[in-house]
C-alpha cells in the first residue's frame, strides 16, 4: 500500500514534486494559529494503520518548523498511524555540532534528541553539514547526498576550462566528489571565519588561472564565504564566469546583495529550501524528489 504523504509549511515545492515522483496524491493537513500565536493542526483520520511520510525542512525559522514537524508526528501517532517516517532535507542547527567555548550548547545534538521524540521509524536528511551528527540520533538516520543530481544539472555547462573549487577546507570532500563526477580538476581555498557572516580567504591550492570556477558547498547562508572565495579566485586570474552549486540555498541576511555583486553566471541549488522567486541572477532549481522517492520505496 502506498504511503500517505503530508507536507509541512516549510517544503511545499518538494512535497509536490515528491508526490509526483511517488505517484501518490498529497494529503492535506489543516494548519492555523491561535490568537496567542500557538500552532494548531489537524491530520486526516485516514492515517490509521498506514505508513505516513512527513516532509519538512528545518529552514528559518528552524524552531517553528521543528515544532510543526513534531506536532504533525504526534497528531499522526494519536490518529493511529502504523509507521512514521520523516524527510528533513535541511537539518537546522547542524552547524552547532561542537562547542567552541564553555557555556555554549550543542544545538545539533539537541535537535537530534527532539526529533527522536517524534516516534519516527526513520529520518532522512540530505547533505548534513556535519556527518558526525548521525551518531546523535535515536531513530535510524538515512543520510542522502544530492551531489549526483547536482552534477547532472551542471553537466551541460561544464567545459574543458571548468574547475571545481572548494571555498574552504570543510568543502574539500564535496569538491573532490563533484570533480570526479564531472571529470574535472579541483582546487581549494583556505578560509578563516571572522564572525557569523564574515570570513577571510588566505590561500589557494590548485591551478585556476584562466579557468571557469564552479564553487561548491553544502549550503549558502549569508554569502560571506562566496564573496571571500570569489575575491581570491579573481586575484588568481580566474575567468569572470562564476557558477555556485549548493544543496541548501538559505540566502539569508545580506546574501542576495552579496551574490548580486559577484560575476555569478548561475546558482544551482536543490529544493531542500523552498525556492525563492525573482532572484537578481540566474537560478536553477534541482528537485530532490527522485533521490527521496528511491529511498522511500521498499
Amino acid at each position: 500500500m502506498d504511503p500517505i504523504l503530508i507536507t509541512g509549511t516549510a517544503s511545499p515545492h518538494l512535497g509536490r514534486e515528491l508526490a509526483r515522483a511517488l505517484g501518490v496524491a498529497p494529503t492535506d493537513c489543516h494548519f492555523e494559529r491561535f490568537p496567542d500565536g500557538e500552532m494548531h493542526l489537524e491530520v486526516p483520520t485516514t492515517v490509521r494503520g498506514r505508513t505516513v511520510v512527513l516532509v519538512q525542512s528545518l529552514t528559518p525559522p528552524a524552531g517553528e518548523h521543528l515544532l510543526e514537524l513534531l506536532l504533525m508526528a504526534d497528531a499522526c501517532w494519536r490518529a493511529g498511524a502504523a509507521r512514521l517516517e520523516a524527510v528533513v532535507p535541511y537539518l537546522g542547527y547542524a552547524r552547532q555540532d561542537r562547542r567552541a567555548k564553555p557555556g555554549e550548547p550543542l544545538g545539533g545534538r539537541l535537535v537530534a534528541d527532539m526529533l527522536t521524540q517524534g516516534r519516527f521509524s526513520r529520518v532522512m536528511v540530505v547533505d548534513l553539514h556535519s556527518p558526525a551528527l548521525e551518531g546523535c540520533f535515536g531513530a535510524p538516520l538515512e543520510h542522502l547526498t544530492a551531489l549526483p543530481l547536482l552534477a547532472e544539472a551542471l553537466r551541460p555547462q561544464v567545459t574543458d576550462t571548468s574547475v571545481v573549487v572548494a571555498p574552504d577546507l570543510g568543502a574539500v570532500k564535496r569538491a573532490e566528489a563533484l570533480a570526479r563526477l564531472l571529470g574535472r580538476p579541483w582546487a581549494v581555498i583556505h578560509k578563516v571565519r571572522l564572525s557569523g557572516d564574515e570570513v577571510h580567504a588566505s590561500g589557494l591550492m590548485g591551478e585556476v588561472r584562466g579557468k571557469r570556477p564552479i564553487l561548491v558547498d553544502d549550503m549558502v547562508s549569508t554569502g560571506g564565504t562566496l564573496v571571500a572565495a570569489a575575491g581570491t579566485l579573481r586575484e588568481a586570474g580566474c575567468a569572470d564566469d562564476l557558477t555556485v552549486v549548493t544543496t541548501h540555498a538559505l540566502l539569508v541576511g545580506p546574501a542576495l546583495e552579496r551574490l548580486k555583486a559577484l560575476p555569478l553566471g548561475n546558482l544551482v541549488a536543490t529544493d531542500s529550501v523552498e525556492p525563492p522567486s525573482g532572484l537578481p541572477f540566474p537560478h536553477h532549481v534541482v528537485t530532490l524528489a527522485p533521490l527521496v522517492a528511491r529511498a522511500l520505496r521498499p
